[in-house]
């Protein structure tokens, strides 16, 4: 597995506002999918799409637990993440580019 198949997966999955709120709500306690449509505000089938993206790009997990599914945070992709940005904090220089050369 590439550092591509992880991280551009996750910031795929960061990009919508939906998802984005869907995890703002997990980052205190495990919910269903009734009580994420209920805060949300949304429907149950919309909600489903977010949820598979999320859980493709491996910032949720699930669980179920009679016929109700149970969605938390996935930490260790967060992690993930978060070292990739990093890295360019580190090791990234902010020099400014040399003058271009004129061929003609």
């Amino acid at each position: 597995m590439t550092i591509t198949d992880t991280v551009v997966p996750g910031f795929h999955a960061l990009s919508d506002p939906l998802r984005v709120q869907v995890l703002e709500l997990l980052r205190s306690q495990e919910l269903c999918v009734c009580d994420l449509c209920e805060h949300l505000g949304t429907t149950q089938s919309k909600l489903s799409f977010h949820l598979k993206t999320l859980k493709e790009a491996g910032l949720v997990r699930s669980r179920q637990e009679g016929r109700w599914i149970y969605y938390r945070l996935n930490l260790p992709q967060f992690v993930a993440l978060e070292q990739y940005l990093a890295e360019f904090r580190r090791f990234s220089l902010m020099l400014p580019s040399p003058p271009c050369a004129d061929t003609k």
